[in-house]
């Protein structure tokens, strides 16, 4: 066990090191950045700081395509939402890690349920099991208060993946709404917000469907834009054509969870979803 995990942080100090490589060319030929970052995300996508279990989802989240759609490069300012157990904080961290400044903003360290202490608890557990999370900056996040997730005007992105819905179903459209002004503040003018839920088809209604876990995108394009973000793109990416977001326990009846143990729902794979780019304008 013990040559295991000597192998396992041998392999992740190679795989840093390339990526600082990678990083330290880009700085100093300027005309070939744009390879560069690609093949330094590539490398933090394959990194072995990975666990297995999350490799295997990337035929569905496609960590590496939707990065290269938000235009994420290594020398970023970088917000994550409410990153959980951190799936994309392993491909992030590093990848941030020399040139940028990767922002993490989990539950706050006040929070009283026990799930959200737990969870928190995990993440640090796991920011402090590798030195490729060295450079993490921890700040605190929740829906309906104004937390200041990364200095006011700094950031150059922010990305939240599968959250939106968890806001709506607890916090309400009040949730939402402060969620995004929350966004809004952290970026600089023409900075990017990334956002990927479970997407609810347009034809259904939003409140009957507020405990499936799916959100209709028209409500995240409309809480955005109230917020004063711009609609830059929008990705089929993560779309998945073989959801038909009617499960008997939501989007938790899918994998990975996968709650009803229907076994036709595996051939399915993981849920639809939506993938939006919008902008800070520059005023």
């Amino acid at each position: 066990m013990e040559m295991k995990k000597t192998a396992i942080a041998l392999a992740t100090l190679l795989a840093t090191s390339a990526l600082s490589l990678n990083s330290a060319w880009a700085h100093t030929h300027p005309d070939h950045n744009a390879v560069q970052a690609t093949a330094t995300l590539k490398a933090a996508v394959n990194s072995p700081l990975r666990s297995d279990k999350n490799k295997a989802r990337d035929q569905y989240r496609n960590p590496e395509e939707t990065l290269a759609f938000f235009g994420i490069k290594p020398d970023m300012s970088v917000v994550e939402i409410s990153p959980g157990g951190g799936w994309y904080t392993e491909i992030l961290a590093p990848y941030l890690k020399d040139q940028g400044t990767y922002y993490a903003a989990h539950f706050p360290k006040d929070a009283k349920h026990e799930y959200f202490v737990k969870n928190l608890k995990r993440f640090k557990d796991k920011l402090a099991s590798n030195p490729a999370y060295a450079n993490v900056q921890l700040t605190e996040f929740a829906a309906t208060k104004d937390y200041a997730v990364a200095p006011a005007g700094t950031a150059d992105a922010v990305l939240t993946f599968r959250n939106l819905h968890n806001w709506y179903m607890y916090d309400g459209t009040e949730g939402m709404a402060q969620a995004f002004k929350t966004f809004y503040t952290a970026l600089k003018p023409g900075g990017i917000l990334g956002v990927v839920d479970h997407e609810l088809p347009e034809d259904r209604d939003q409140e009957k469907s507020k405990k499936s876990g799916y959100i209709k995108k028209s409500w995240a394009i409309k809480y955005a834009e109230q917020a004063g973000f711009e609609l830059v793109a929008d990705s089929e990416i993560n779309a998945n054509p073989k959801d038909t977001a009617n499960h008997p326990k939501g989007v938790w009846s899918l994998p990975p969870s996968h709650r009803d143990k229907n076994p036709e729902l595996l051939k399915v794979g993981e849920s639809d979803r939506f993938t939006l780019k919008f902008k800070k304008p520059i005023k």
